[in-house]
């Protein structure tokens, strides 16, 4: 297998790369976020009932903001993300063989071998690629041929790397 095929220098390609690695990597802020929220009503409701509900009413409500805010971090992350790296627009492209994932980006190149790579994630515009538990790259799916997709789509899962939505 050989595939190579070039990204252009959209200023609105670098904030999506972004945007989808740190909705990977900030998930487990929304979910404590909604945990924290949820203590925080729960303390809310059984304050109203006892005796003592005044003195933990004010940690109920830094539950509810903190996890508010935890809740929004994520969002905002990605926001500024997309925002700043507007203007890392450069030329660049991929380079995928049986071995390893070569990429270029202006001047800058680097690659992943396959024998690193412990998964991949299918998300609607790119597969997302894994080095361990942490997402390292992402390979845009709209830049590539259909037939080339196809390709690589059963190179992945025959080397049961693919996780499907």
């Amino acid at each position: 297998m050989h595939i190579r095929f070039d990204v252009p220098a959209d200023p609105a390609y670098p904030g999506r790369v972004a945007a989808a690695l740190s909705r990977v990597r900030l998930r487990k802020y929304g979910y404590v976020g909604a945990v924290l929220v949820a203590a925080g009503a729960i303390g809310f409701a059984v304050s109203r009932g006892v005796a003592w509900g005044d003195q933990i009413l004010p940690l109920c409500m830094a539950m509810v903001v903190g996890g508010l805010l935890s809740m929004l971090y994520s969002p905002w992350v990605r926001l500024r993300a997309r925002h700043r790296s507007g203007r890392y627009a450069v030329e660049g492209a991929y380079d995928i063989t049986d071995d390893n994932i070569m990429m270029r980006s202006g001047s800058e190149s680097g690659g992943i071998a396959w024998d690193g790579v412990t998964q991949v994630r299918d998300t609607p515009e790119f597969w997302i690629v894994y080095v361990g538990r942490m997402p390292a790259t992402v390979i845009p799916r709209r830049l590539m041929s259909a037939e080339d997709t196809e390709t690589l789509r059963a190179f992945m899962t025959k080397r049961g790397l693919l996780q499907l939505r």
